[in-house]
């Protein structure tokens, strides 16, 4: 069984592309699912904890979270799931509960949690991966790889009827990575140091990984099927969470999933972003059915966007191929905005841009003067007053 309540011979199963193919062809269009990552810190010295299996236990106990909290690779990460929804207000309804729950079990056994994409500081040889049958195979697999990645993130499910239309929307989303990438950016700081990026988790995980980062166009659910088999024939996988792509697909679900944001650090920040996420992915789908999607963007023009997002977040310029030249990146969400105005008005999303966000607010403490573990401390502490604001007893 791994952590996420499945056993192999059911992620395995995931691999079977005839049931996919029905998952997609029986999917409900626009139903919300979001997932939200969590480090397990010390509340005393912000140190990163080895303390998911206690954690875990506890959740195992509480009716909502038995099933919507997971592990993610080491056991210093918690995962918890809203499950799908309806529409984007009930899946908040079941994250906000989840939330305040979590949040209470973790406190009960000295924990704190943490909302942003790395940890400023803590040491990746010290990290351990979860000991299940599923994140033992990843560690043999991975190596260094596994061992590196002490990274957190949101990723938004969005229901998409059709697997040719599910690829179709993939295709599409692969151009917009950059612009919402930036407007999660809330990763500045590793191994005790400012990088000078935006999101160094997108470069840990994105540029290590295999089978990540951006997948090249594929068009049909062929030409996607026919890859999959052919990593399947050759025992690059075994199951379909290893392709990690940015956006994927979702075997079990029948859902495209978007997952290249940092996690943020206001509760209400991670609900706008997963909001414009569904809106882009539903947009998407919207103009695929009116003939509007057009061509996917190439690859290397998705790249360069990327690394500008990585590097420079908000605060620089993407480039806008169609007339080749620079536009400021806060310009380019602005036009996502605007583009997703019908799937919003639909779906009843309301997004709301923050004035910065958080790479850009620990950025303008650390030019004021404060220290990162200052800084740190002031987010994990911002983390669970914005995440669970309620004190409930359960």
């Amino acid at each position: 069984m791994d952590s996420g309540g499945r056993t192999d011979a059911e992620a395995a199963g995931h691999l079977d592309l005839a049931r996919t193919r029905e998952l997609f062809a029986a999917s409900t269009d626009f139903s919300i699912g979001l997932e939200e990552e969590f480090a397990l810190v010390d509340p005393e010295t912000l140190e990163l904890r080895h303390g998911f299996e206690d954690l875990y236990r506890a959740c195992r106990e509480d009716d909502l979270l038995a099933e919507s909290a997971a592990g993610e690779l080491i056991d210093a990460e918690i995962e918890i799931r809203s499950g799908r929804a309806s529409t984007f207000a009930e899946a908040i309804e079941r994250q906000r509960d989840r939330r305040v729950r979590l949040f209470a079990l973790a406190e009960g056994l000295g924990l704190a949690l943490a909302a942003t994409g790395t940890h400023p500081w803590a040491d990746y040889l010290d990290q351990r991966i979860i000991e299940t049958p599923h994140y033992e195979r990843l560690r043999e697999e991975l190596r260094w790889v596994a061992q590196r990645n002490n990274t957190w993130s949101l990723h938004v499910h969005v229901g998409v009827r059709d697997v040719d239309r599910a690829i179709a929307v993939c295709d599409r989303l692969r151009g917009l990575l950059p612009e919402l990438l930036a407007l999660s950016a809330n990763s500045p700081f590793l191994d005790g140091h400012d990088t000078g990026l935006h999101s160094v988790r997108t470069e840990i995980f994105t540029r290590t990984f295999p089978r990540c980062g951006v997948h090249e166009p594929f068009r049909t659910w062929d030409a996607y099927a026919d890859f999959v088999e052919l990593l399947v024939r050759t025992g690059s996988i075994v199951e379909a969470t290893q392709l990690w792509w940015s956006v994927r697909p979702h075997h079990a679900f029948g859902t495209v999933e978007l997952r290249v944001c940092d996690a943020q650090t206001r509760g209400e920040e991670s609900f706008a972003l997963a909001a414009l996420i569904a809106a882009c992915i539903a947009q998407s789908a919207m103009d695929h059915d009116d003939g509007r999607l057009g061509e996917p963007m190439r690859q290397r023009e998705v790249e360069e966007n990327l690394w500008r997002a990585i590097r420079h977040g908000m605060d620089g310029k993407l480039i806008d191929f169609h007339r080749g030249e620079e536009v400021p990146t806060a310009a380019a969400v602005e036009r996502l905005i605007a583009w997703t105005a019908p799937a919003r008005e639909e779906l009843g999303l309301e997004v709301s841009i923050p004035e910065a966000n958080g790479a850009q607010r620990a950025r303008a403490q650390l030019a004021g003067g404060a220290g990162i573990e200052e800084i740190y401390r002031g987010t994990v502490e911002e983390t669970r007053r914005t995440y669970a604001p309620e004190r409930v007893n359960y």
